[in-house]
């Protein structure tokens, strides 16, 4: 199992989501508002003056990760400097609270 997590500019969200939505097998995305800056040329050096950005998260199997990852990156892509980062993070353990599933069945 792996968490899946983006962060991408504000405006590409919607798109994001829509790719995602057509991503068979995924279950599920967090998405939540954020501030932050890069390391790129125009970084801005007032620490309140933060662009927004949106943080994604999702997990997914192994075996859907080329496709989770592919699809944020289609949607995100502006070509401009600054379209986002995503990570890829191995899960140990997920857990399903209402039904004490355990594993990928969790997810």
């Amino acid at each position: 199992m792996k968490k899946i997590e983006a962060f991408l500019k504000s405006h590409r969200l919607d798109n994001v989501l829509l790719a995602l939505h057509r991503v068979e097998g995924l279950t599920g995305v967090t998405v939540t508002d954020a501030r932050g800056i890069g390391r790129g040329k125009n970084v801005r050096r007032d620490p309140n003056d933060l662009h927004q950005i949106a943080r994604i998260e999702t997990f997914c199997t192994d075996d859907m990760v080329d496709a989770v990852t592919d699809a944020i990156m289609k949607a995100a892509h502006t070509g401009l400097h600054g379209d986002g980062k995503i990570y890829v993070i191995p899960v140990e353990e997920a857990v399903r609270i209402a039904s004490g599933e355990r594993g990928e069945s969790a997810v």
